[in-house]
């Protein structure tokens, strides 16, 4: 914040809501997976969401979202690669949740949003970041949603191949703040 930054993620609501509430005039991103009994904690405190992978976290993520604040900013998840460990809609079923998310007033719809296997190079995942950026044009001309420019994809690791397929949005917590300790290691 001292730096001027002012957009901040967050893959976990336990650590999010001490650090929004002592910065409330930060942008904050929810980019962890959704659980449905976090949903409206989730729609009360974050300004966008990076995760939404279904039609039932968007439905309770819209009605959550409270009346006083501005429509809640999504980004879709798209599982590319039908990785079982990761969360996201598979392609075929982005179109039924891009409609049903029409008729969701209290959110707004950016983007989409992928995370490559871990597995995969560089080349891999430019391939991978492309196939995302050709989805979301699809997408963008298929519906009329005015909002409807952005690509939340690449990290810290990836981030270059990331802005060449299109990215508007990386996740590089890792190169400012070194690795997150897993729940083991505290």
């Amino acid at each position: 914040m001292n730096a001027g930054q002012r957009d901040f993620g967050e893959n976990y609501l336990q650590d999010a809501l001490p650090k929004i509430a002592q910065y409330p005039e930060a942008t904050w991103h929810f980019i962890g997976q959704i659980q449905s009994n976090k949903t409206k904690d989730i729609a009360t405190h974050f300004d966008v969401v990076h995760s939404l992978a279904s039609e039932k976290i968007a439905r309770r993520l819209n009605d959550a979202r409270p009346s006083d604040r501005p429509p809640l900013k999504a980004f879709i998840q798209v599982n590319l690669v039908n990785e079982s460990a990761k969360n996201g809609v598979a392609p075929k079923a982005l179109p039924s949740l891009v409609t049903m998310m029409k008729d969701c007033q209290n959110l707004q719809l950016l983007g989409l949003m992928a995370m490559p296997p871990a597995t995969f190079d560089l080349a891999e995942r430019h391939t991978f970041f492309s196939e995302l950026a050709g989805l979301g044009a699809q997408i963008k001309d298929d519906f009329d949603l005015p909002h409807f420019q952005e690509l939340s994809m690449g990290m810290s690791d990836d981030l270059e191949t990331a802005i060449a397929c299109g990215a508007t949005w990386l996740r590089v917590g890792t190169a400012i703040f070194g690795a997150r300790q897993s729940q083991q290691e505290t």
